[in-house]
C-alpha cells in the first residue's frame, strides 16, 4: 500500500528523532507509529531507512540507508527541509493522538503553531540525546530542557533545527541560556568568570567544575552545529 503525504510527514517527524541504529521494527516509537497508521512496524522501519538515503548528513557519515525512496518521499523531504516551521507544525498536529484544540479566545492560531513548534523541537532534541543531559547524564524528563544554542529570537532559520539544540538539565540550561557556560570547538564544557566569582563553593564545584573541560556526550544523529556554538561563544558567553 502506497504511503500518502500525511503518513510520510509523521514518518519524517519520527525520522528526525530516531538514531540510525534504532531504525528497526522493535523500536517502541516505530511500533507505536505503525499502530497509529495501521501499518506493520517493518514497513515503518523500512520507510525510515528509505528516508536515510535522502539525508545528506547521514550520507556524509557513510550511511546510505535503503535505495527505495519514492518520488513522494523525495518531495516531502525537500518540503520538510525548505519549510521546517510549517511542516513541523503539521506533522506534530498529525501525531497528536488527541489534538489539543484552543481552549478559549486567549489561545489563537499563532499560539497553537508556537506550541507545536516547541513540541517538535523538544521531542526531537531530547530523543537525539536519548533523554539524557549531554553534560551530566541526568535522565529525569521533568528536569531536562531542549536548549537552543542560538536563541529562538535570533535565528528564524535555525530555531527548529535539531542541530541548534542541546539536551541539558535545568540548571545547565539556565547557565547556558545566560552565557555562564559554553562549549569549545571540541565540545568541551567552558565555565565563565561569573560562576567562578562565587568560588570556593562546594555546590558549584560539584555541579559545574567537576565537568569542566569534559566533552559533552555527542548524539548519533543531529550533531550540534559548530557554527551555532561559535556564535554562542562570541555573542553570549561571558568568558
Amino acid at each position: 500500500m502506497n504511503w500518502n503525504r500525511d503518513e510520510l510527514l509523521q514518518a519524517l517527524n519520527l525520522y528526525h528523532r530516531t538514531a540510525f541504529g534504532k531504525q528497526h521494527s522493535t523500536y517502541p516509537p516505530i511500533v507505536e507509529l505503525a499502530r497509529k497508521l495501521g501499518r506493520t512496524p517493518g514497513s515503518v522501519s523500512m520507510k525510515l531507512n528509505n528516508l536515510t538515503s535522502l539525508d545528506p548528513i547521514e550520507q556524509a557519515r557513510g550511511i546510505k540507508g535503503l535505495s527505495g525512496a519514492s518520488k513522494l518521499d523525495r518531495a516531502i523531504w525537500e518540503e520538510f527541509e525548505n519549510d521546517l516551521p510549517a511542516l513541523a507544525e503539521e506533522s506534530e498536529h498529525l501525531l497528536e493522538t488527541e489534538p489539543v484544540e484552543p481552549t478559549g479566545p486567549s489561545e489563537g492560531l499563532s499560539l497553537t503553531k508556537t506550541r507545536r513548534h516547541q513540541s517538535f523541537f523538544r521531542r526531537t532534541v531530547l530523543a537525539t540525546y536519548q533523554n539524557r543531559c549531554c553534560v551530566t547524564g541526568n535522565p529525569v524528563p521533568e528536569l531536562l530542557r531542549a536548549s537552543h544554542i542560538i536563541p529562538w529570537a535570533q535565528s528564524e532559520k535555525l530555531r527548529l533545527k535539531p542541530i541548534n539544540g542541546l539536551c541539558l538539565s535545568a540548571t545547565f540550561d539556565a547557565a547556558f541560556d545566560r552565557g555562564l557556560i559554553s562549549f569549545d570547538e571540541d565540545y568541551r564544557l567552558m565555565i565563565g568568570c561569573r560562576i567562578a566569582e562565587f568560588l570556593p563553593n562546594e555546590e558549584l564545584a560539584a555541579t559545574f567544575f567537576s565537568h569542566q573541560s569534559k566533552s559533552l556526550e555527542l548524539p548519533e544523529k543531529n550533531l550540534p552545529s559548530q557554527d551555532a556554538l561559535k556564535w554562542h561563544r562570541q555573542h553570549l558567553f561571558v568568558s
